[in-house]
């Protein structure tokens, strides 16, 4: 049952969230609108029917927090990549260490 659950809501937000994307600019965005926001919602759904709001309500707050570290982690990328000559895959894996700080600094921030 999980797994239909999983899919029916994983499907239809992913359709949404792809309409949205191809109507922007740039085209790769389409993929980035379709599968992050369908995977969350479709988690947060089963969470909300299996361990309650509360247990669904700490884990929105943690895929908030990671999405705004993840932000940091790209802008920093971002301008390594743009402003140097680092080959991507060294840039990545090297500041991989950021979003996990960032992470980690946010939830400390918001938990103390």
């Amino acid at each position: 049952m999980e797994l239909l659950v999983r899919f029916l809501v994983g499907g239809t937000v992913v359709s949404f969230f792809a309409i949205v994307g191809d109507a922007l600019k740039p085209k790769s965005l389409a993929g980035l609108l379709g599968a992050a926001p369908s995977v969350a919602l479709a988690t947060l759904s089963l969470n909300v029917l299996e361990k309650g709001r509360v247990y669904a309500a700490m884990e929105a707050e943690s895929m908030v927090l990671g999405a705004i570290a993840f932000l940091v982690y790209a802008c920093i990328v971002s301008t390594v990549l743009i402003r140097g000559k680092v080959p991507v895959l060294a840039a990545t894996a090297f500041l991989l260490p950021v979003w996990v700080g960032a992470a980690l600094g946010l939830r400390f921030l918001v938990h103390g």
